[in-house]
């Protein structure tokens, strides 16, 4: 088993545009669409599965709307071997300067 951590919103700016990270929008397209960490990419929590493709070399960096759900894929992927970050408060406690 990999690690799960928390970082805070604050320190979300710290992984923007960094090539060993992947930050993941578990969102709906349309909350996606409304607004979003620049470089994120969408992936909705509802449509997250098995299937979905992720580099094992990558810290992940999930977030959501409030935490809870970037916690529970957190924990999910971290037991797969994955390396995770999960964004406390999520993007509503987000006051970066990446914000699209």
């Amino acid at each position: 088993m990999k690690s799960l951590g928390m970082i805070s919103a604050d320190a979300l700016d710290e992984y923007v545009h960094q090539p060993g990270a992947l930050i993941i929008d578990l969102r709906s397209k349309e909350e996606y669409r409304r607004s979003h960490v620049e470089g994120a990419v969408n992936i909705p929590y509802e449509e997250f599965d098995d299937s979905t493709q992720l580099p094992r070399r990558k810290m992940l960096i999930l977030y959501c709307d409030r935490g809870s759900a970037s916690l529970a894929k957190g924990r999910e992927l971290a037991g797969k071997g994955y390396r995770v970050q999960s964004v406390t408060g999520g993007i509503r406690a987000y006051r970066g300067k990446y914000l699209i």
